[in-house]
């Protein structure tokens, strides 16, 4: 096949496309023509030969006389036996077909859709696949029924020969331009994925996870920008091929806001008024959002949401009327805008200096204005011609300095190329060591709250300096290898757009925001957390359908050990008044915890990691739980310590006897509508509820372990008619403090629904009232005070049982044990949480 692509142009056929044919396994070809094979120039050509049949052969040929070409005498002879131009439309871009393993006459097409035959390709019926354009098919050698196809949409599977096929929206295959988020709380991604629409899709959710509900069309197309209303999320821009959308989605209203509002399909860029390139650049103004900015040949302004527009710069491009020629022959022209050439690609505003923008082009010229576009100046770095701009990153510390992402990979140069300037493109430097070739550049960000942290966005991933661009490092962790086109910073996190496996998120920059040049020969370093937010957790969600991840719930903590500790690590929460509120530790303890049974329960972390390098924790913003019951089951996930209140606190990392510590803010839910003085007296009930469950489960663990001892005095001593006298009382003691224990903790109680068939005691309605208070922000109800006043009641009325029975039954029974030399029994102070 003979094939060239450039930025500016390709072309598909020629007189190095032909079909051959080896019968020496592979060591010699020889080219087939005539004997029914279309003559004159050849493009593309797909070939499949039957599983079924190796006599038969099919070819897709794109030619004059192109089509569908059947051979049954294992190439010698061929036939045209389809011409249907749903099936040669495109022919560089599809062109594929597949031979049925065990069926002579079945073959499939593929090109905007996916076709069946089965009379040897004479008629196709087309197939219910998932989305358009099909690329590849995999039919199983022993089952043809069983295929799976991949198309611009995903990757899909059929078990009934193409009837019916599974869904696409459970893989992260989204290719997307560019990145984008809001204002909101949580924010929004948004972004223009390849051969679908745009999308904006939740951070975080409530739920625990983001799900299909949690994304929607955001107006707009499959390539360009999407860019929300930095005031209002719900009226969001977006643009493709030149066309600009407003989108409400308060209202679900999308208005058309183009420049030119005219599909320039199958024309040339050189016929156009304006050349608006496939990806077309669009802003909003950092300094007024009613300003919105987009470009061609030249620059757009519009004041008035896209109602007009005028022009505020001549052409900045080179304007090379040979590389704005029509693309694809010389067979089959295939024009959309991918090809539109000497545009403009990349438009930034400085968010420091208002009216300084820049912009660059795919021909490989930067311009910038200080004046909202009445003046504008060449400043172009030196670099190669016909550099594609893929990307102007205006810093947000200094309005002179500006970094430029340089693409080559479409001439064959797969050099990483970054340029800086401090004074307006006067001057440039290449800041690019550290980043090897073929991780060439689509993006560079600079981090808003660190001056010279930047970060640049590849073809192989992301990469990370420190130092102004001085040296680069890898900053992969979890991310896939794969293109990054773009990438911003929002708050604390870095947000990814690849460019085949869909928007990713880098959690909490705070640490690499405090690396500095000692953080290398530390041995501890603890990090100050970024501010928290008191949200409310799922305990459970279903963790099996295809979902993204949310964010840590809860404060995350970093710390860094330069080698693994083997001693125990601790981590305590120390609220304003100097008191410690949740102690953790690296220790692994399970005494307390609930055996599992549901797997969608959110599984607690009570652990600390303790291992070389970077560790990171998130507490769950809950004080220290209350003593527990091992092994107790409970409905809900059990009992936790309370909700800690918005406040300062401080982190103190102990290890070898070595403390850090660092000061940790907590911040109300920016959604809630709980006030001050509401959430304390929430608070206040919660804690009493904890310390009340508390002294329930001391009481019923100090009766479990007296019954232990009894029967170990059983077990070893039943015989001794010494001790009859004493076993005899200790079971009369056994008998009357089961009669308590009854009460505080349904002891049938083996399951998480047992509760069904056995009547909630003390425990049970202690823990599942203690799920209602924290619900919301607000403060607690009346029918909740007074539970609470009855439950309490009821602990005291059966704590007082037990105190009588520790205080006068206890010690007689222990007297009469003493009296044969054995020890006495004791109530050991049995905590665990």
């Amino acid at each position: 096949w003979q094939a060239r692509r450039q930025p500016w142009f390709f072309s598909s056929g020629g007189p190095g496309s032909g079909l051959y044919r080896s019968e020496d396994n592979g060591v010699t070809w020889k080219r087939l023509e005539g004997n029914g094979l279309p003559g004159g120039i050849l493009g593309k050509i797909g070939i499949a030969v039957s599983g079924a049949d190796s006599n038969r052969v099919f070819a897709i040929i794109e030619a004059k006389e192109g089509g569908l070409y059947r051979s049954d005498d294992a190439g010698q002879h061929w036939t045209r036996v389809n011409d249907d131009g749903r099936f040669r439309q495109r022919a560089w871009y599809f062109s594929k077909v597949y031979a049925d393993p065990k069926s002579a006459d079945t073959v499939y097409l593929l090109n905007t859709g996916l076709f069946k035959s089965v009379d040897g390709g004479k008629t196709f019926n087309l197939l219910p696949a998932r989305h358009g354009d099909h690329h590849g098919l995999w039919i199983d050698p022993t089952n043809p029924n069983r295929i799976a196809n991949v198309s611009d949409g995903g990757a899909s599977v059929s078990t009934d020969g193409g009837k019916n096929w599974t869904t696409q929206n459970n893989q992260p295959t989204a290719q997307f331009y560019h990145v984008a988020v809001d204002n909101a709380f949580p924010y929004h991604i948004y972004g223009a994925q390849q051969d679908n629409s745009n999308v904006g899709i939740a951070s975080r959710t409530d739920s625990g996870v983001i799900g299909r509900q949690n994304w929607f069309e955001a107006g707009g197309g499959e390539c360009g920008f999407v860019v929300p209303d930095p005031r209002d999320w719900h009226i969001i821009y977006s643009n493709s091929e030149g066309y600009i959308s407003r989108y409400d989605k308060n209202k679900e209203d999308v208005q058309d806001v183009s420049p030119v509002p005219l599909d320039n399909s199958g024309h040339g860029a050189v016929d156009l008024a304006h050349r608006f390139q496939w990806v077309t650049p669009l802003m909003l103004s950092p300094h007024n959002p009613d300003v919105l900015y987009t470009a061609a040949e030249c620059v757009f302004k519009s004041t008035d949401h896209g109602q007009s527009w005028r022009q505020i710069s001549n052409d900045l491009t080179r304007n090379d009327k040979s590389k704005q020629q029509p693309s694809g022959g010389p067979l089959t022209n295939d024009i959309t805008s991918v090809e539109y050439y000497d545009t403009v690609f990349a438009l930034a505003e400085s968010p420091v200096t208002k009216g300084t923008i820049w912009a660059g082009t795919d021909d490989g010229l930067v311009h910038v204005t200080t004046d909202d576009g009445q003046h504008w100046s060449k400043v172009t770095p030196k670099m190669p011609e016909w550099s594609t701009i893929d990307l102007i990153e205006p810093s947000p510390h200094d309005g002179n300095t500006a970094y430029v992402a340089v693409d080559r990979h479409k001439l064959d140069d797969f050099k990483p190329y970054i340029f800086k300037t401090t004074d307006l493109g006067k001057n440039w430097s290449a800041i690019t060591n550290g980043i090897p070739e073929g991780a060439y550049v689509h993006a560079v960000r600079e981090d808003p709250k660190r001056k010279g942290l930047l970060y640049a966005g590849t073809e192989l991933g992301v990469f990370v300096s420190f130092d102004d661009g001085a040296r680069w490092q890898l900053l992969q962790l979890n991310l896939p290898v794969t293109p990054i086109h773009d990438l911003v910073v929002k708050d604390d996190d870095l947000v990814v757009a690849t460019h085949g496996r869909s928007f990713w998120v880098l959690d909490d920059l705070t640490p690499l925001r405090q690396l500095n040049t000692q953080s290398g020969t530390a041995d501890i370093i603890l990090y100050q957390p970024q501010t928290a937010f008191r949200l409310h957790y799922p305990e459970e969600f279903d963790k099996r359908q295809p979902v993204g991840d949310n964010p840590p719930s809860g404060a995350i903590i970093d710390y860094y050990f330069k080698t693994v500790r083997k001693e125990e690590v601790s981590l305590d929460i120390i609220d304003s008044s100097g008191k410690v509120v949740r102690h953790l530790s690296s220790k692994e303890k399970k005494e307390g915890e609930q055996p599992p049974e549901w797997p969608d329960r959110v599984e607690r972390v009570k652990t600390i990691p303790a291992n070389e390098g970077m560790n990171r924790f998130a507490w769950d913003l809950r004080y220290d739980d209350p003593i527990q019951i091992p092994g107790a089951f409970y409905s809900s996930t059990g009992p936790k310590g309370p909700l800690a209140l918005p406040g300062d606190y401080q982190v103190k990392l102990t290890v070898g006897g070595k403390s850090q510590t660092a000061p940790l803010r907590l911040v109300i839910d920016p959604r809630t509508k709980g006030d001050e003085s509401g959430l304390q007296k929430q608070f206040t009930l919660a804690t009493q509820v904890n310390d009340r469950i508390s002294q329930l489960h001391q009481a019923v663990n100090e009766i479990r372990d007296l019954r232990t001892q009894i029967q170990t005095l059983h077990k070893r001593f039943g015989d001794d008619q010494r001790l009859k006298p004493a076993l005899a009382a200790a079971d009369d003691l056994d008998r009357k403090m089961s009669e308590v224990e009854q009460k505080l903790i349904q002891v049938n109680m083996k399951g998480s629904e047992a509760n069904l068939a056995f009547p909630n005691m003390l425990n049970e309605r202690f823990d599942t009232f203690s799920h209602t208070i924290e619900t919301g922000d607000g403060e607690p109800t009346k029918p909740q005070l007074d539970v609470f006043q009855m439950l309490s009641s009821q602990l005291d009325e059966q704590l007082k049982k037990w105190a009588q029975l520790k205080n006068e039954d206890l010690p007689k029974v222990s007297e009469l044990i003493k009296q044969a030399n054995l020890p006495a029994l004791i109530i050991t102070e049995k905590k665990t949480g």
